[in-house]
């Protein structure tokens, strides 16, 4: 039967579902509008869209990993307080999430919405789940990678559940896979900690690196005013930010300018290649600080940090007699980004109790 909107509207005026539960609710009791109260009441929907507009902002970062590493998920499940994200309703919910993102490869919030689950959409199973557990919940963001050939992906989800990371790995020899899976992980733990944005400079625009490179350098003067003052050395201040900005012609320049230097000092020119690479790779840490800060290859590893992430990789690849690449970076971190909304306690009780 044929269902106006202005019935719609009216049931949902009485029971502040949304509009399309209350149209389904409707359709499936043949128009009476009593019985599609009972109807969103017995499905507990007519609660969760009070609960619709609230923040959620506390939850869970969850990680599935095939025991072959050719495939790995990561998903954000968002609740309002992180008393429910300790509750047992929740962290089924959370599991069984996880299995279906995981087992159907989704990538994709609108893809798992329209996946069964125990004989219901998605959807409609975690609209069902918030009127149990009471709570606004959102799956916020999900991530699936599926790998191919000679390439592993791994995971790492920290103890807490708010921090979750997937790396791929690709090498060429099949007996690199084990050794990449446990790098891949380890590089996960680091991630997990360090918080890089992204992968490589590579994916920092010209723009933004000029921007970023303003306010680094106005960061290390003002800290130089403190240091000075207590007699401490200074920072540094690079003329240089990020390794885009390192071309051949500023290598080569420094290059020359560091043997004129090793001339001067009246050192033979026979141990200058001894002596020069270290040079150049103090050079290009001393004037990468956003990579360090913002990409992964390019900060210095938590497990040896002589070494950036980039250089670990290319040691590890020597030691195989492989070549090992990063072929993707996910990191999920609980909340980020999210405004928290935050209200007076008693300003919330006077408007429950209106």
């Amino acid at each position: 039967m044929e269902i106006s909107a202005q019935l719609v509207k009216q049931l949902r005026e009485m029971t502040d579902a949304g509009m399309m539960d209350c149209k389904k609710a409707l359709v499936e009791v043949g128009g009476d509008i009593q019985k599609a109260v009972e109807y969103l009441r017995e499905k507990g929907l007519s609660k969760a869209a009070k609960k619709a507009d609230r923040v959620a902002s506390e939850g869970v970062v969850g990680v599935e990993v095939a025991s072959d590493f050719s495939k790995a998920s990561m998903l954000e499940i968002n609740s309002e307080t992180d008393f429910v994200a300790k509750n047992d309703n929740f962290k089924d919910l959370v599991a069984k999430s996880s299995k279906l993102v995981f087992d159907h490869n989704i990538s994709d919030v609108s893809t798992l919405n329209s996946i069964q689950i125990e004989g219901t959409k998605f959807e409609e199973y975690l609209q069902q789940n918030i009127a149990k557990i009471g709570e606004n919940i959102v799956i916020r963001r999900l991530e699936s990678i599926k790998v191919e050939g000679n390439a592993v992906v791994n995971g790492y989800v920290h103890s807490n559940g708010r921090v979750g990371v997937l790396i791929a790995i690709k090498y060429n020899n099949a007996n690199s896979k084990t050794p990449a899976a446990e790098l891949a992980r380890n590089f996960c733990m680091h991630a997990a900690a360090m918080k890089p944005q992204v992968l490589s400079y590579h994916e920092l625009d010209y723009e933004f690196i000029q921007k970023e490179k303003v306010a680094l350098i106005a960061e290390l003067t003002k800290e130089n005013e403190e240091l000075k003052r207590l007699g401490k050395p200074l920072h540094k201040i690079p003329e240089y930010v990020s390794r885009s900005e390192l071309t051949a012609e500023v290598l080569e320049s420094t290059k020359k300018k560091l043997q004129d230097d090793l001339k001067a000092q009246g050192k033979p020119e026979q141990i200058w290649d001894k002596i020069i690479p270290g040079q150049i790779e103090r050079f290009i840490a001393d004037n990468t600080l956003i990579d360090q800060r913002l990409t992964l290859l390019g900060q210095f590893f938590v497990m040896d940090d002589k070494k950036t992430i980039a250089q670990v990789l290319d040691a590890k690849s020597k030691e195989l007699g492989d070549e090992l690449e990063i072929i993707k970076y996910v990191r999920f971190e609980l909340g980020e980004g999210i405004e928290k909304k935050v209200e007076d306690f008693a300003a919330e009780v006077a408007a429950q109790m209106q």
